[in-house]
């Protein structure tokens, strides 16, 4: 009787234990399985649709400045990053066989020239001849025979002729003594632009050699300061967004590395190219984006990161981007 008592309490004990444990249980997976929520206030505010790009700066235009003639750098005038103007000199090349070479044509002009009035003078005694021989003929037929006077005559168009070929030398002489003085301007290289000089590719002392290719001396961006291009690679699927923008006139921003605190408001699309580009089964379009450089902070070859903007909306009710990404647990979903 006593065994079953306390085996009877034993009992009742654990039924007691379990059932509240079970009932314990149910609450904690109730209250671990119910979703948790935060508030958030309701703002209203400004809102923009933007595409992001990456870009390369690049100036506008390289202009590649080269040699027409050949031989040593006898002096250099500018260095790399030098803001040139047109018709600066940059640098020279030795032009002692150049000037020689104009001095050797100024002295073949002028005996060419000397030639012409010795054959002058000699057609003018020639014709000279062929009157007082004419005129004796006319005087009386015996005095002269009529093969004297063919000589006279053909002498007097040899002459004719000789003197042609001595203008031609003088013309000849002319063109060549041109052709020199010309070789010795080239010998000052010149800057055709406005610009910065970007690339430096020749040292004092270095000889050049132009008779097969004309070697390149300098690169020169022209009016860095006015304006740089940005080529951009906008995804296909933005590229209808990036048109839109561009139509609509919207504006652009953008940053580089160099200045990660500042932001570059000026910039307007120029061109968007209709010639893809394919990586990896990516298909990307080439954007020009045009801005100003006053202070030549940006600089070939930096990279930016573009917000394109496509519209605005001002004075709309926002909500946390969070609660439209709403993802629940698997325990969570029924």
């Amino acid at each position: 009787m006593k065994s079953f008592i306390r085996y009877s309490l034993i009992l009742a004990v654990l039924g007691g234990l379990l059932f509240w444990g079970g009932r314990w249980g149910q609450q904690w997976l109730a209250e671990r399985n119910k979703p948790r929520y935060r508030l958030a206030r309701l703002e209203t505010g400004d809102l923009r649709i933007s595409v992001n790009a990456t870009g390369e700066l690049n100036p506008v235009l390289k202009v590649k400045v080269g040699s027409f003639v050949s031989g040593p750098i006898e002096k250099l005038h500018v260095d790399f990053n030098a803001e040139v103007k047109t018709g600066q000199v940059l640098a020279e090349i030795d032009p002692r066989i150049y000037n020689a070479a104009v001095s050797r044509d100024q002295a073949a002009l002028k005996t060419r020239r000397a030639e012409v009035d010795r054959v002058k003078a000699e057609l003018q005694r020639a014709i000279n001849d062929e009157k007082r021989s004419l005129a004796l003929k006319q005087e009386n037929a015996d005095f002269i025979s009529q093969a004297e006077l063919d000589q006279y005559r053909f002498a007097r168009s040899a002459l004719e002729a000789q003197l042609q070929v001595a203008e031609a030398g003088v013309s000849q002489a002319e063109a060549n003594l041109e052709n020199s003085t010309a070789n010795v301007g080239y010998t000052r290289i010149t800057s055709p632009v406005d610009g910065v000089v970007i690339d430096r590719k020749i040292d004092p002392g270095q000889t050049l050699a132009a008779q097969f290719q004309t070697p390149e001396l300098f690169v020169i961006a022209p009016q860095m300061r006015e304006k740089m291009h940005i080529l951009a690679a906008v995804d296909e699927a933005d590229i209808g967004l990036i048109q839109q923008a561009r139509e609509a006139k919207q504006p652009i921003f953008f940053s580089v590395d160099a200045y990660p605190d500042e932001v570059f408001r000026d910039a307007m699309i120029e061109q968007i190219r209709i010639s893809p580009t394919v990586s990896q089964n990516v298909v990307t379009y080439p954007v020009i984006v045009a801005t100003p450089n006053p202070d030549l902070k940006l600089l070939p070859g930096m990279t930016a990161s573009l917000t394109f903007q496509v519209s605005e909306l001002k004075g709309i009710l926002k909500i946390p981007n969070e609660a439209l990404r709403f993802n629940p647990e698997k325990a969570q979903v029924r």
